[in-house]
């Protein structure tokens, strides 16, 4: 089973982001207050609890409380923000993003597996 971790650090995302050319990257944009996004995180989850793409590093912000963060991931990838939402970073570009109700199991695993 794999794990996300939470990034609350700008130097933390950039990492990321450069070092998405040798590892990719998946970006949940959770907010704490939101009910959709309670149940984005409960389908994030239970991706990560199967068989998930073990090449892939699973990162989570908090929108709420890492503003900072991510707005710097809607500048670097181009994609406007939006929570629930999530992206697959790859080479430096957002290859994939959906939001909202959109951010299943089904979707994650279509994307990745």
């Amino acid at each position: 089973m794999a794990q996300w971790r939470e990034i609350t650090s700008n130097e933390e995302w950039n990492q990321l982001f450069e070092g998405s050319v040798n590892k990719p990257v998946v970006v949940l944009k959770h907010s704490t207050t939101c009910p959709v996004s309670a149940n984005a995180l409960h389908e994030f989850d239970n991706y990560l609890s199967k068989t998930p793409n073990a090449d892939v590093e699973y990162v989570l912000v908090k929108v709420i409380e890492s503003r900072p963060v991510s707005n710097q991931i809607a500048e670097n990838t181009g994609v406007k923000h939006a929570s629930p939402q999530i992206l697959y970073v790859k080479n430096k570009e957002a290859v994939w993003n959906t939001s909202h109700w959109s951010v299943t199991q089904a979707h994650i695993s279509a994307v990745l597996d």
